[in-house]
C-alpha cells in the first residue's frame, strides 16, 4: 500500500504554479501544449499575437510569465502526480475578457479570473475540475480576495468534446457555490463567487 492510499491520507494536492513547478506543468500539458499550443495563453494575448507564437512560443511566454514571480495558475496532484490544471489570477491579467462583448465586465469590483481547465486524459470525468475550482477560490482567499468570477459554457446539447469545456460547465460552478450574475451568449454565463 503506497502512503497516499493509507486511510485518513488524503491523496489530492493543489500548489501554485511556480517555477519549481514548472517540469510537471509541460509533463500535464505534453508536446501539444494542452489544445492546439495553446499553453494556457488564449486569454492573456490577442488572437494575432496567439496565432503567431501558438506552440513553442506560448510555451515560452508562459515560462516567462512563471519565471516572472507571477502565479498563472494552480495545478492539481494526486498521488503526487501533476493531474489538472486551473488558470486564476486577477481579471486585469486576461486582456482579452475586456475585449469580449459577452464577457466584459459588469461591474468595476475587483475580481480574480478563474479562465481555464486543463485534465489529463486518465482522470477526466472524475471530478477533478469541481476540486480544482474549490481550490482556487480557497487560493484566491488566501490572497485576500473577495470575488472570483468564471465564464462557464452551458451547452444546447449534451456530448460536447472535453476540451470544448475548457472554460468548464456552468453545473459545475454552480455546486462550487458560484451564482450567475450576467449572460449576454445563451451558452456562456458569467457567474461568481463571493466570499461573506
Amino acid at each position: 500500500m503506497t502512503p497516499q492510499a493509507q486511510i485518513g491520507v488524503n491523496p489530492w494536492e493543489f500548489h501554485p504554479l511556480t517555477p519549481e513547478r514548472w517540469a510537471d506543468f509541460e509533463k500535464l500539458f505534453g508536446k501539444c501544449g494542452a489544445g492546439g499550443g495553446c499553453w494556457c495563453m488564449w486569454r492573456r494575448l490577442s488572437k494575432r499575437e496567439f496565432d503567431a507564437q501558438k506552440g513553442e512560443g506560448n510555451r515560452r511566454a508562459m515560462k516567462a510569465i512563471v519565471d516572472s514571480g507571477l502565479v498563472p495558475g494552480i495545478l492539481a496532484y494526486h498521488e503526487g502526480q501533476p493531474v489538472g490544471w486551473c488558470s486564476v489570477a486577477p481579471r486585469e491579467e486576461f486582456p482579452r475578457l475586456e475585449r469580449s462583448r459577452i464577457l466584459k465586465p459588469v461591474d468595476k469590483q475587483p475580481v480574480w479570473s478563474v479562465v481555464c481547465f486543463f485534465v489529463d486524459k486518465l482522470h477526466r470525468r472524475r471530478g477533478v475540475a469541481a476540486r480544482l475550482l474549490e481550490a482556487a477560490v480557497e487560493y484566491v482567499r488566501e490572497r485576500g480576495g473577495s470575488i472570483v468570477e468564471g465564464y462557464p459554457v452551458e451547452p444546447k446539447r449534451s456530448g460536447m468534446p472535453d476540451l470544448f469545456a475548457y472554460q468548464g460547465l456552468v453545473s459545475m460552478f454552480r455546486s462550487v457555490g458560484f451564482t450567475e450574475v450576467a449572460r449576454r451568449s445563451e451558452t456562456r454565463a458569467m457567474m461568481r463567487y463571493v466570499d461573506s
